[in-house]
């Protein structure tokens, strides 16, 4: 594997032109190129012409394209944003283009899962670890890459857009990814910190997006803060347990990409998930959601996946279950409430000990 030397002023790349994928485009531009890969023609072709997208400003140092080899072709480094849905269809196509001395750090908060044969996973009652896969495991399976890493923490689009405070995660085994993240990514508005534990940083990061559906519900309801305050700290609880099973490390789960994402997605209406468990306690359905719903909220597919892995672990998540009958059996919000407040838990903290 080749060293990548930051000095050739090589472009960066970016794999999707949500609104993630845009803010990030903007932060790497204040570095460096950007090639900023959209699916759609037309999308690229207003990014170049008007510097629109979504209403968001482009940066006049990204490029936008729709050709994946020429992403590969000029960019060493390259930063997929794209749904967890599509993200192993979109790693497929471009493995061809991809060599061993690519770098691919994902921002994508979701899982991957694999089935039996003519299987769905309405019909599949539990899932295991080998089933579930995060997206740098996905890039592992479907290329030839081998230094990969993630991008997660508080990272609200429009946050970052106007150049709020913010920080990130640069989560990899391999040191260098965690500094060349670091140098592309910093300034004087958006720290970046570095963790090892790739896999319990995924986690963390798609484990969140649970209680913060749970978070937008009670919001619905017009309870304060708390009920907020419960739910969060019982939310870390259960995000660690389900992460333990799964194969994190509890650290990951109390640092800026398991705390700090979760209070922030927890408190704020900007967060889709949020905004998902809003509309279900004014009584939409999850069918209702999904059609005036222009971007993935990742917690709802998250949500499915957890709770058929926690019965596969024999984890008590009662959030994730209560959810899950919320989203997929009709349960309504009030009735998942007083489940949730009669559930028998008696100890506060006991995943330190263990």
């Amino acid at each position: 594997m080749n060293s990548i030397n930051l000095s050739d002023n090589k472009p960066i790349g970016v794999i999707g032109a949500g609104n993630f994928g845009s803010a990030v485009a903007n932060l790497l531009a204040r570095q460096r190129p950007v090639l900023l890969y959209a699916r759609d023609p037309e999308v690229v072709h207003r990014i170049n012409t008007s510097r629109d997208n979504r209403g968001h400003i482009i940066d006049k140092n990204v490029t936008a394209v729709n050709d994946l080899a020429k992403v590969a072709a000029e960019c060493d480094i390259i930063f997929p944003i794209i749904p967890s849905s599509h993200f192993r269809s979109v790693i497929r196509s471009l493995s061809p283009h991809l060599h061993p001395y690519h770098i691919l750090i994902h921002g994508t908060k979701g899982f991957d899962i694999t089935l039996p044969k003519h299987s769905t996973i309405e019909e599949i009652e539990t899932l295991n670890r080998h089933q579930v896969k995060t997206m740098s495991e996905v890039i592992r399976e479907e290329s030839a890459v081998v230094r990969v890493g993630c991008l997660a923490g508080p990272n609200l689009s429009k946050e970052l857009a106007a150049q709020h405070p913010s920080a990130t995660v640069i989560a990899s085994p391999f040191n260098e990814v965690i500094e060349l993240g670091k140098k592309l990514l910093r300034n004087d508005y958006f720290q970046v910190y570095g963790n090892n534990d790739l896999t319990g940083v995924e986690l963390a990061g798609v484990l969140k997006n649970v209680i913060a559906i749970a978070s937008g519900a009670l919001s619905g309801l017009g309870y304060g803060e708390n009920a907020r305050g419960l739910l969060i700290s019982r939310g870390v609880v259960e995000m660690i347990y389900l992460g333990r099973a799964l194969g994190g490390n509890t650290k990951a789960f109390l640092g800026v990409a398991g705390i700090g994402d979760l209070v922030t997605t927890c408190n704020s209406s900007l967060s889709r998930n949020f905004q998902v468990g809003h509309k279900l306690a004014q009584g939409k359905t999850l069918q209702d959601i999904l059609a005036e719903t222009d971007e993935v909220a990742e917690g709802i597919n998250t949500v499915r996946i957890a709770k058929k892995c926690a019965d596969y672990y024999q984890v008590k998540a009662p959030i994730t279950h209560a959810l899950y009958r919320v989203l997929f059996e009709k349960l309504t919000v009030q009735q998942a409430l007083q489940y949730l407040m009669r559930y028998p838990l008696n100890v506060d903290i006991d995943f330190l000990d263990k």
